[in-house]
């Protein structure tokens, strides 16, 4: 079977390096050693962390364990908080897992680890379908080719921006970014009914151990 890549891009379909497709590709600023440790019940601006991109979603912790940055130093990391509409994508360690950001992470700001994409304002391509081009094959495939035989798999900002992006006309996109996004919620869906069923089960086990309850109750 032929793909679009033997013979080039569909019809109407364009082709472009992801640097040329947003107005800024932005690691997380360092951290300090007395940042370590520190959450939201400490006081501070959320910080996302690596893990927290799943499912090309952000799900983070519970409030009380949140990583925070303290409001002074915070106040002068202005450029790096992340604004609806960004794409962040792990940059060493597990490379290339992405997750959209939406209004609920408005103002956060994000791990070194990170890369966060911005897309300007008259774009080309939709957050949506950039997200679900970056996570599908054949995006994480070149990353990963670019990342293999290193003992902390790690891609460079510079690296990145060559990623080759296919773009399909605007109304192409939109369908392709709402159907994946509507599956990518679903997972998420299902997902957390796991862990809650793990937190159930967890929670069930100890209490029939410790003859808390009957197991014929």
């Amino acid at each position: 079977m032929t793909t679009a890549d033997e013979f080039g891009p569909p019809a109407g379909w364009s082709r472009s390096p992801l640097r040329d497709l947003c107005a800024s590709i932005q690691a997380g600023p360092g951290q300090r050693a007395e940042d370590r440790g520190r959450t939201l019940a400490d006081g501070g601006a959320s910080l996302v962390l690596p893990r927290d991109l799943r499912g090309q979603r952000i799900v983070t912790e519970e409030a009380a364990v949140v990583p925070a940055i303290p409001w002074d130093r915070a106040r002068t990391l202005v450029k790096y908080e992340l604004a609806e509409g960004d794409i962040l994508l792990t940059r060493t360690g597990t490379v290339g897992r992405c997750a959209l950001v939406t209004g609920e992470h408005t103002g956060w700001l994000f791990h070194p680890n990170l890369v966060r994409l911005r897309l300007p304002g008259k774009t080309r391509v939709s957050a949506a379908y950039l997200v679900a081009y970056l996570s599908a094959s054949v995006a994480q495939d070149w990353i990963r080719s670019r990342t293999a035989g290193a003992v902390i798999p790690s891609l460079s900002i510079r690296t990145l921006g060559d990623l080759p992006v296919l773009v399909p006309p605007a109304a192409e996109q939109a369908m392709i970014g709402a159907t994946l996004a509507a599956l990518d919620e679903k997972v998420q869906a299902h997902a957390e009914i796991a862990r809650a069923a793990r937190v159930y089960r967890s929670a069930l086990a100890d209490a029939l151990m410790h003859g808390v309850l009957s197991a014929e109750e």
